[in-house]
């Protein structure tokens, strides 16, 4: 079978180049080729096609084998060369080789041809996987490079033999320094972390330099423009040919926005277990003092602040008196008495409202505060007023001896003290009615879940007020479904508290405009977990657990997290299922127009047995049916 060959032949002699031809055609070779004696036809031939060899002369009228090398390099292209020639001397030969060529034959020893062109074929053929291979490599390290930049994954190596550290250019961006920077920093990477978290890193280093793995090791650094940003270190130990360890390789990553959104969630539950704290304080103990004392522990333990204390209002006299404090340096706070309207405190509970004053050297109080600032050195105060079924009960007052700094949450969190506070007041001044307290503490805790909802619709604009009609209408359709009294209580927090996992999730993805990527799918689909392993912990929220946990099921088994199917599922969670997708479906979102009744009932009947529980859907359609009607 004749073996195709492209040939480019550099040669004046038509006598030549028929040989040439004879020779290959007798090797085998079924040969298309063209041939070329000037410099500007060498190049349009270049140009012109590929080419699998050429065949070159080494004297040419016009220009030479050097000159046509060159041509060659200039084009980009690898192809095997041979030189063919008669005239020329072994130094020339050498020098030639030495230029570029791969081989040089001598005119009229054509046998030696065909081995030459199979040779130089096979080692072009070579030579491509190489180049190929190398041209995917460089590809990769590319695309590698790009990820590590859009992920902000740094990679970093320690030489244990010259203690040497490399950082790649993520890296030198994560850490905000430059490479010049860092080479004048003494102590590398443990120079750059913060100093509170340099003992734990110092320790990680010396485990990596003694050979042995270890966990992954979270840090933190300040940015030149003062932000404080979270780092995550993790990788692996290199061993030499000899089984000692050689080298350590590493990546890090900012893992800032996680941190945060795990702070907020434990700041959100702690707030959550020390209301639940302070209820059982309530529930268990007609001890006014020991009630408070929870209160007041809590208040400085959360609110991070130096010292709190309870005034209770005299309602015959109108004096705010001591009743319990923590915090304080001397015993004066307990000779307070304050007319209603004097003072701060004074303030607060005649006008009804929280009085702040960010340092109270500038508003002198002319009563108690004054003498407290002497030997006490508070610098911030707030007053909130305890309010139950209308009337003040007394003021709860916040001593910090730094400014404060208050945030949104933190008032709430306050007021909400205030509210427990005055729940525990008058639990304990009319115990006889101490079912309808609890009633009122069960609302400050449902008040608490509604303002996470409503934090969570704020975080999510696109999806504001989602989660109040998915509540109203679930109750709904559990009630038509035969659910009462206590469980209902249960549904309805389980509603609220839906996605709460959430805010587990990244702003980048939670809030990303177009289609999610698959990675970033793994991450949303986290968010019942999440709330799981979150709410679990609290008790009185347990029951409520069904809907966070399960309402990603499907009926035919292909939901998330846990796969469940047909009945598994709980009932609450199939129901809050199919209103939840409803809702979705009929509100308007920024990258489709909210469907029609119709069109998503139509499809809600569609996924009947597959998403959903059949039986649920028919109630559900009967309801929609009747709304529509009505």
């Amino acid at each position: 079978m004749n073996k195709p060959l492209k040939l480019l032949l550099v040669e004046d002699s038509d006598d030549d180049a028929q040989l040439v031809l004879r020779e290959l055609q007798r090797g085998g070779y079924e040969v298309s080729w063209e041939r070329v004696e000037t410099p500007n036809a060498f190049k349009d031939a270049l140009a012109g096609q590929s080419w699998d060899i050429i065949l070159c002369d080494y004297f040419l009228p016009q220009f030479n084998a050097p000159q046509a090398l060159e041509v060659l390099k200039a084009s980009g292209q690898d192809l095997p060369f041979i030189i063919v020639s008669g005239t020329i001397g072994e130094e020339t030969a050498v020098s030639a080789l030495k230029a570029g060529a791969h081989d040089f034959l001598i005119k009229g020893n054509y046998a030696r041809l065909g081995p030459a062109i199979e040779r130089e074929l096979r080692d072009a053929e070579t030579r491509e996987r190489h180049r190929r291979a190398e041209e995917a490599l460089r590809e990769k390290e590319r695309l590698l490079s790009e990820a590590q930049q859009i992920g902000h994954i740094g990679s970093w190596s320690l030489d244990f033999a010259t203690d040497a550290l490399q950082y790649s250019d993520e890296m030198y961006r994560l850490l905000d320094v430059s490479p010049e920077e860092f080479q004048h920093n003494t102590n590398g990477l443990l120079g750059l972390i913060y100093s509170a978290d340099r003992p734990e890193a110092t320790q990680w280093m010396q485990s990596i330099k003694a050979g042995r793995q270890t966990r992954e090791l979270d840090f933190r650094v300040f940015r030149t423009n003062g932000e404080l940003r979270y780092i995550q270190c993790r990788g692996a130990i290199m061993f030499d040919s000899m089984g000692k360890p050689a080298r350590f390789v590493g990546t890090a990553q900012d893992i800032t926005e996680r941190k945060l959104a795990e702070i907020q969630i434990r700041q959100q539950v702690a707030h959550l277990t020390a209301l639940r704290t302070i209820d059982q304080a309530i529930t268990s103990s007609f001890n006014m003092h020991v009630t408070l004392d929870v209160v007041l522990s809590q208040t400085i333990e959360q609110l991070q602040v130096d010292a709190a204390d309870i005034l209770l209002l005299e309602p015959a006299e109108g004096i705010l008196e001591y009743y319990a404090a923590k915090g304080f340096r001397t015993q004066t706070i307990k000779s307070t008495r304050i007319r209603m309207g004097e003072s701060h405190a004074g303030r607060a509970a005649k006008e009804r409202r929280l009085v702040m004053i960010e340092n109270l050297k500038d508003k002198i109080d002319t009563g108690l505060l004054a003498t407290l600032l002497a030997g006490e050195d508070f610098v911030s105060y707030v007053g909130v007023p305890l309010i139950t079924k209308g009337r003040v009960q007394g003021v709860l007052e916040i001593f910090h001896r730094v400014p404060l700094q208050p945030y949104p949450e933190w008032i709430d969190f306050l007021e909400t003290l205030a509210g427990q506070a005055a729940i525990a007041i008058d639990n304990a001044t009319l115990f006889e009615n101490l079912q309808e307290s609890n009633m009122e503490l069960a609302q400050a805790y449902d008040a608490t879940i509604e303002g996470w909802s409503h934090a969570l619709d704020l975080r999510d604009k696109e999806t504001e007020g989602h989660t109040l009609r998915v509540t109203e209408m679930t109750l709904k359709l559990a009630g038509m479904m035969g659910i009462r009294n206590e469980q209902l209580v249960q549904i309805r927090r389980g509603c609220l508290l839906h996605d709460i996992g959430k805010m587990g999730v990244p702003d980048g993805i939670l809030l990303k405009p177009g289609k999610l990527t698959d990675d970033e799918w793994i991450v949303m689909r986290q968010h019942p977990q999440l709330a799981y392993e979150w709410l679990a912990p609290i008790s009185f929220l347990r029951p409520a657990l069904e809907i966070p946990y399960c309402h990603h099921e499907k009926w035919d088994g292909t939901g998330y997290p846990r796969g469940l199917k047909g009945d598994q599922i709980p009932l609450v969670a199939r129901i809050f299922a199919v209103v939840d997708v409803w809702d979705a479906l009929t509100s308007h979102r920024p990258y489709r127009e909210a469907w029609s009744r119709e069109k998503t009932t139509e499809y809600i009947l569609e996924q009947s047995g597959k998403y959903f529980d059949p039986q649920i859907v028919e109630v559900f359609t009967k309801y929609i049916s009747s709304t529509i009607e009505k």
